[in-house]
């Protein structure tokens, strides 16, 4: 098999290249609405990308979202995706969107600890439930957080109610044979160590695995293969193929309060 083929979104998406700046103005547009309630380059650490925004609904938070983006660990900040806070918002949710530092800069393994700062910063400064949501390399992040050797506090990892991988790749070892390899520096071992297919789930985690069903077929693959593995360890999962979508509009019922993804996501 192809890998890297496996994994090219942009070859087989029509318009692919004009996703990204409109991703970027949506974004754009979405903070300068939301000026008044928005907490913008929060610092969770030392570093220059250790920053999270921290998007506010009118009145006192019903909990915590927590969005992280895609990219392969390679692109992208959080300034692409603000838009997406919109349905959490439009619903009574704070919504914190993390950047993090990109590959090869670091290691993926180095993105996971990130991460699992980047949300206890973030729960530190809003009460209540916490639901993760994150698309692609963020879907692989996020269910990160659900496996038993998390980098999470237990106090923390406890107000994870639900979890919503988008398009996740969730065993990284296929990724040993792409051309990106050369960036993430992954070998055998980590590959296996942050693959949460190959991982045990924490008590009472709950994981949809969402994929559009336009994606490559690896995509769908990987979806369906953690909600069948985690299922026999005891997690509540469910996987979903939402029909006439693919890697770059998947996504998008992240803006609608009221799109089954977005229901998925806060049920």
């Amino acid at each position: 098999m192809d890998w890297d083929k496996a994994y090219a979104n942009h070859t087989f998406i029509d318009g692919a290249a004009g996703y990204p700046p409109r991703w970027a103005a949506e974004a754009a547009a979405f903070r300068a609405n939301l000026s008044h309630r928005a907490r913008l380059d929060l610092a969770y650490g030392d570093a220059p990308r250790e920053r999270l925004d921290l998007f506010l609904p009118d009145d006192t938070p019903e909990g915590l979202i927590v969005f992280v983006h895609g990219g392969y660990w390679r692109r992208f900040d959080k300034s692409s995706w603000s838009h997406l806070a919109a349905g959490g918002v439009a619903l009574g949710w704070a919504v914190a969107m993390p950047s993090y530092t990109l590959c090869p800069e670091v290691r993926i393994r180095d993105i996971t600890r990130q991460i699992g700062t980047a949300i206890a910063v973030a729960a530190d400064e809003v009460a209540g439930p916490i639901r993760l949501t994150g698309h692609s390399a963020g879907g692989h992040l996020v269910t990160r957080m659900l496996c038993a050797d998390a980098p999470l506090c237990p106090h923390v990892a406890a107000r994870i109610v639900n979890t919503v991988s988008i398009s996740g790749v969730h065993d990284l070892r296929p990724l040993l044979y792409t051309e990106m390899n050369t960036d993430f520096r992954m070998d055998a071992a980590e590959a296996i160590a942050e693959s949460p297919a190959l991982l045990i789930p924490r008590p009472e985690a709950r994981l949809t695995c969402w994929v559009g069903a336009d994606e490559r077929p690896e995509f769908v693959r990987q979806s369906a293969l953690l909600a069948n593995i985690w299922t026999g360890l005891g997690a509540e999962t469910d996987a979903v193929e939402e029909p006439a979508r693919h890697h770059f509009d998947v996504i998008d019922g992240l803006t609608d309060a009221y799109s089954a993804l977005m229901q998925t996501l806060l049920e």
